[in-house]
């Protein structure tokens, strides 16, 4: 590259995003993002923390005091949670039936876990049955779970999975990402004792920061690991009983203190991304948990009608399908990816291949956040049928568009 063209202005091409995430960004959250910069203890700043935090509350359904913001995609609140909830020893428990239970299974090894795995065939999630029995029978300090799983475009059930751990002693966390902002959440009805999730799905917003919350007595269990470095102890510090948790980035105890009254200094705050996040939030609430599910169920049965309608098979368990992406089958003698190309190509559109045993049995799109409009679904449904008959699928042309339309004209009577 020479010199000129590295020091190109940035230009991307204009692209419709509609695969497993992240998606486009709400233009409010790019504009929030470009708000002018505030020292992280400047008071208009942390009153700005202090109404990020209120407002995820509200989104997660939960009065937890410690609902806060990890620096870092939502990879990092995964990390965090687990990293200040695992002692090393600890027996943890992870229900896999995607790609992303693999992801919890690594970080809890690393975190010097004992892990029991128990699977499920993909595009199927656990019955509450099932899973009180390996909870008794394994009797694990920590479940870590996920509740909605791109790869395979379900979502497993919240609903009961805290009583059983609350009542083997177990804590409960769940991996959100995929799920806020689309799926109803509710930590406090269901026994959450930590959750943490992104922005860049649901949210609208891109990726860079992770909200967590967690239950009193989550916080207790890591305040038991408390170590402060030395001369920034609080007042009435007392050291915990428990193994110093292993980071120092992700440690909860000391990110806790960050976002408490004290605003003890941890990090340099991702100032950006804490806008990015705020706006994330109170554009959700605006607009309101029940309309911003009903949206995406009204989009999800317009994009699944038309693909139905160009003779496609829809892909996983219906009954706990994930309303934000769907899987559908590639048709035999059809080249996935060349369609994916041409879709990019000619259209703009992307959306998503997938992974393991549906590596190049199915694509992945995405109707979530900011995207999940009709317009969007409405396009890509247009563009997708150009691409099959350029392949030579035989298809009813026009028709899935039209039969998106009629879920959309029905929903709007």
């Amino acid at each position: 590259m020479t010199g000129n063209h590295l020091a190109a202005e940035l230009n991307p091409p204009p692209r419709l995003i509609m695969g497993p995430g992240p998606l486009m960004a709400d233009p409010r959250v790019l504009r929030a993002m470009a708000t002018p910069m505030l020292g992280q203890f400047d008071p208009a700043f942390l009153d700005v923390m202090a109404r990020t935090q209120a407002m995820f509350r509200e989104v997660y359904r939960t009065q937890n005091e410690q609902t806060l913001m990890i620096d870092g995609s939502a990879r990092a609140g995964i990390e965090a949670a687990l990293v200040s909830l695992i002692e090393p020893g600890d027996r943890v428990l992870v229900p896999m039936f995607g790609r992303f239970g693999h992801l919890l299974r690594e970080i809890a090894e690393r975190c010097g876990a004992e892990v029991v795995i128990i699977e499920q065939e993909w595009g199927k999630v656990f019955a509450l049955d099932d899973l009180e029995k390996a909870i008794k029978r394994h009797s694990p300090r920590i479940v870590a779970l996920v509740h909605a799983d791109t790869s395979t475009t379900v979502a497993q059930p919240l609903e009961g999975i805290g009583a059983l751990c609350r009542a083997q002693g177990a804590y409960l966390y769940v991996d959100a990402c995929a799920s806020i902002g689309c799926e109803d959440i509710r930590v406090d009805d269901w026994e959450i004792d930590a959750i943490s999730s992104g922005l860049q799905k649901g949210l609208s917003g891109p990726p860079g920061m992770s909200p967590v919350s967690l239950s009193e007595r989550a916080v207790k269990r890591i305040r038991n690991r408390r170590h402060v470095e030395a001369g920034v102890r609080p007042a009435g510090y007392v050291a915990g009983e428990g193994p110093r948790i292993r980071s120092n980035y992700f440690d909860l105890s000391m990110l806790m203190d960050y976002w408490g009254p004290d605003h003890l200094n941890h990090h340099t705050e991702a100032t950006s991304m804490i806008y990015a996040a705020h706006e994330c939030a109170r554009i959700f609430l605006q607009e309101g948990h029940e309309a911003v599910f009903a949206r995406h169920r009204s989009v999800e049965a317009a994009l699944r009608a038309g693909l139905e309608a160009m003779g496609l098979t829809i892909f996983g368990d219906r009954a706990v399908k994930m309303s934000n992406v769907t899987g559908v089958f590639i048709p035999g003698g059809v080249d996935g990816d060349a369609v994916r190309k041409g879709l990019l190509t000619h259209f703009g559109i992307e959306i998503g291949t997938s992974f393991g045993p549906l590596h190049g049995k199915i694509w992945r799109i995405g109707t979530m956040g900011y995207t999940a409009r009709k317009e969007n679904v409405l396009i890509c449904l247009g563009a997708l049928e150009a691409m099959l008959l350029k392949a030579g699928f035989k298809l009813p042309a026009g028709e899935a568009v039209q039969a998106a339309i009629k879920v959309f004209d029905k929903a709007a009577r």
